[in-house]
């Protein structure tokens, strides 16, 4: 982990924001010895925002995979890995 003065952060403010980010966190030393850390704040993201992925299969057969798996009171996800 790296450690600026305080000039040096100051002189060099972006590429230290471009550090943090990178490695996850900064100190930052003062004159009288007191330090700071500088730490990336996280983007909140949506439970539903997950990666595509392909998939050789129709919508008509997910659909029918699904009503199959309510029917039988199963877990529906299971019949995706099945193969074909």
């Amino acid at each position: 982990m790296q450690v600026y003065t305080y000039s040096e952060a100051r002189q060099k403010f972006a590429s230290v924001l471009k550090e943090a980010e990178s490695t996850g966190k900064i100190l930052i030393r003062r004159k009288d010895g007191r330090t700071f850390a500088l730490v990336p704040e996280q983007m909140p993201s949506s439970p539903l925002d997950v990666p595509s992925i392909k998939a050789d299969i129709s919508t008509q057969e997910i659909v029918a995979i699904i009503r199959e798996g309510r029917e039988r009171g199963q877990n529906p996800a299971l019949h995706l890995t099945e193969k074909r």
